[in-house]
């Protein structure tokens, strides 16, 4: 391969690793950010009894063994990726199937992510409810003002 077009590939693999890196960390990270949210209102304005602390605790461990398992599968797609990338130079079968896996993957952490919140939402009061339930508008919301 003439050094041209090796420095143009690792150029473009480059920039498309930097783009997948910042999907990635503006799909999690805001995420991140909206639980804590979300979990400062369970655990400071809600007034939490013993019962619900424990319950929530338990929830809590649950979801954050599965989150992590996702969040791996994640990086296991990315990196599939940039095999793919490599490989093929371009937009090719690889590509698009590691790129459909990486879907997969963030959709499995979404769908998990909404399953731990109406569990933590399944131990609370209807007064709590209702607040909490307008915690987690606003918390999806917030990008869209």
């Amino acid at each position: 391969m003439k050094p041209w077009r090796w420095t143009a590939a690792v150029a473009l693999i480059a920039f498309l690793a930097g783009i997948g890196g910042v999907f990635v960390g503006r799909t999690l990270i805001p995420a991140r950010q909206k639980a804590s949210e979300l979990h400062q209102v369970l655990h400071h304005q809600l007034k939490l009894d013993k019962a619900q602390e424990a319950r929530l605790g338990e929830i809590e461990r649950q979801f954050a063994v599965r989150r992590r398992a996702l969040e791996l599968e994640m990086r296991a797609s990315n990196a599939r990726l940039a095999d793919a990338i490599q490989t093929e130079h371009g937009n090719g079968p690889r590509v698009t199937a590691a790129v459909d896996a990486s879907h997969v993957a963030m959709g499995e952490l979404q769908k998990e992510t909404l399953a731990h919140i109406f569990a933590m939402r399944q131990i609370l009061r209807p007064d709590q409810a209702d607040t909490f339930d307008r915690a987690v508008v606003k918390a999806l919301t917030a990008d869209a003002r």
